[in-house]
């Protein structure tokens, strides 16, 4: 007798290999029987018209914070995934010094990096730890929903050895370099999954300071890497400019070379340099050749900046009347926003310059920059027309572009302008398809629980089946076989987490059931529900009938059971 039989379904098993029919059996918290005929089961669930498949792994998340005071984990839950790695990016909160100045300094890094409120960080984490061996502890104390799985980032580690001196970007001495390394080996040894870095000048301080490793030396990053020698798991990952690109190459191969361990880093396609992808692969595939494990993550889709009424940024709050609502609760905003008058006079202001001042110059062209606005549709759609920009509505209409966005936001609190920032050309759509059916490539970058004010990408598994395999009109789809591949096995094993990614006799019983047909992105929405009543955006989805961890039923038809089957997942 079996705990669960899911019974007659389209089995998407994770390895790419056609679809099939048939039964699946959860036995004890792993699978015991997949296609066709499977014994009794406690729990039989009939299947049939849905498709079965493992549960997503998310290898690009931030829920440093988060998972030490939330069981659910949202928005990634909601969407199937069931494992999720964060620690990317260089930026997290071990090891760190007991020290209140210090863990200030790590949630202002988080706060400016990845935009989750301070003030949730400041009241959530309870700073039992220091080392981080001592946080995967403190980690695995708490039962939830999904597995996690960490990384441990650079800019922590580096201010924890060399103090003030990382803060200045001052060079690592050896000693420096020798300590970050032992610490790194510690933390591998433990179980962590990798080590990351940053070295762009996109992440920046709460001062407006590059982070600590943004200029850290090739010798630093070697030494580091070190740590890796001997070891069976573990990458090292980066978000890097490539400020020389020969160069950055050159250390990479090298690094996976002597230690026999995979290298990955950002890419997305810039529409600054629409070439730059392309060399980026090519570098990717000559260090493949020269017998490295180098490997682009690339996110599926455009990434984007969410325009609204209550959110991080929109067209207005650069104009000096609308900058009076900023301070007003979001009820009291939208009346004063749909009174006639207030229009009026807004859209008679110009940007105020003091206002544009305090924006970064990427922050000032995202909320002047009409042609690249969209109105946010439902369903969501992440790859709009030309035409279809603020820009290309106000020319049709005869009206003018600020006329246009301000009538759109001000419908309601969730009404969004999306601002695609990266991966999002036009005039080459076939750019992420090529990345995607690149064996080069890991998929990543949902940052879920990050950007809580501007971004949420937690739900690109959802929109990887429905816009490749399913909705693409714009360009040719790819097999969905290929898509659960991506997400599933594909970004498990790069981490060595062999134990999940495929509907297997003897893997864990991590599956979704799927209503294929019926798989929906649903609007955005804001909440104030993180700690101290922080802010955040949201997306939900219909079309997961179910989600199993570890064999227990942790979603039904998108409502969360309460089950905290979900366990720290320890590499190696």
């Amino acid at each position: 007798m079996h705990d669960t039989v899911i019974r007659g379904g389209t089995i998407v098993d994770g390895s790419g290999k056609p679809g099939f029919t048939g039964d699946i059996a959860l036995e004890g918290g792993k699978i015991a029987h997949v296609g066709g005929k499977a014994g009794p089961g406690k729990r039989e669930i009939d299947a049939a018209g849905l498709l079965v498949t493992p549960g997503w792994v998310d290898v690009h998340t931030h829920y440093d914070g988060q998972a030490t005071w939330d069981s659910e984990l949202a928005p990634s839950s909601w969407h199937g995934v069931t494992t999720v790695l964060m620690g990317n990016c260089g930026v997290g909160f071990a090891p760190a010094r007991r020290s209140k100045t210090d863990h200030s300094d790590l949630i202002g890094l988080m706060e400016s990096i990845e935009e989750i409120p301070g003030v949730a960080l400041a009241d959530g984490l309870k700073w039992n730890w220091e080392t981080f061996t001592d946080y995967m502890d403190a980690l695995e104390q708490m039962p939830r929903a999904i597995d996690i799985g960490a990384q441990i980032p650079h800019h922590p580690l580096r201010v924890y050895v060399m103090g003030d001196r990382a803060v200045r970007r001052e060079a690592a001495t050896g000693e420096d370099i020798e300590q970050m390394r032992d610490a790194v080996r510690q933390a591998l040894v433990a179980g962590a999954f990798g080590f990351t870095t940053s070295r762009t000048n996109s992440h920046k301080t709460p001062s407006g300071d590059m982070v600590p490793g943004r200029y850290s030396e090739v010798d630093e990053l070697l030494g580091i890497g070190a740590a890796f020698k001997g070891l069976r798991h573990g990458a090292f990952g980066m978000n890097s400019d490539f400020d020389n690109e020969a160069e950055e190459f050159e250390w990479m191969t090298k690094f996976s070379k002597e230690t026999g361990r995979p290298v990955w880093f950002l890419l997305v396609d810039q529409p600054n340099d629409t070439s730059r992808w392309r060399r980026m692969m090519e570098g990717v595939h000559k260090a493949r050749k020269a017998g490295a494990m180098v490997t682009a993550q690339i996110a599926g889709r455009p990434v984007g900046v969410l325009l609204g009424i209550d959110t991080a940024l929109n067209p207005f709050s650069i104009r000096p009347s609308y900058q009076e609502l900023l301070k007003l609760p979001v009820a009291e905003r939208m009346k004063r926003v749909q009174d006639p008058a207030f229009r009026a006079k807004v859209l008679s202001e110009k940007p105020a310059q003091e206002y544009l001042k305090r924006l970064s110059q990427f922050r000032q062209y995202i909320v002047t920059a009409w042609d690249r606005m969209f109105p946010f549709t439902d369903p969501p759609d992440y790859e709009p027309r030309k035409e279809d920009s603020i820009a290309g509505i106000a020319a049709r209409q005869g009206r003018t572009p600020d006329e246009v966005a301000y009538d759109y936001l001000a419908k309601s609190a969730d009404s969004f302008l999306f601002f695609p920032i990266v991966n999002y050309n036009e005039d080459n759509l076939g750019v992420l398809q090529t990345m995607l059916e690149d064996e080069t490539t890991l998929l990543g970058l949902s940052d879920g629980g990050a950007h809580c004010s501007s971004i949420v990408d937690a739900g690109v598994p959802t929109w990887m089946l429905m816009h490749w395999s399913r909705d693409r009109s714009r360009g040719p789809r790819l097999p969905l076989e290929r898509i659960v591949k991506r997400q599933t096995s594909d970004t498990a094993g790069f981490f060595g987490m062999h134990d999940r990614g495929l509907l297997k006799a003897g893997l864990k019983a991590d599956v979704n059931l799927i209503d294929y047909e019926g798989l929906r992105l649903r609007i955005p929405e804001i909440r104030y529900d993180l700690p101290m009543n922080g802010r955040r955006i949201v997306q939900k989805a219909d079309g997961y009938k179910a989600t199993f961890v570890s064999g227990v039923s942790t979603f039904e038809d998108g409502v969360y059971t309460g089950a905290t089957p979900g366990r720290l997942v320890r590499a190696g």
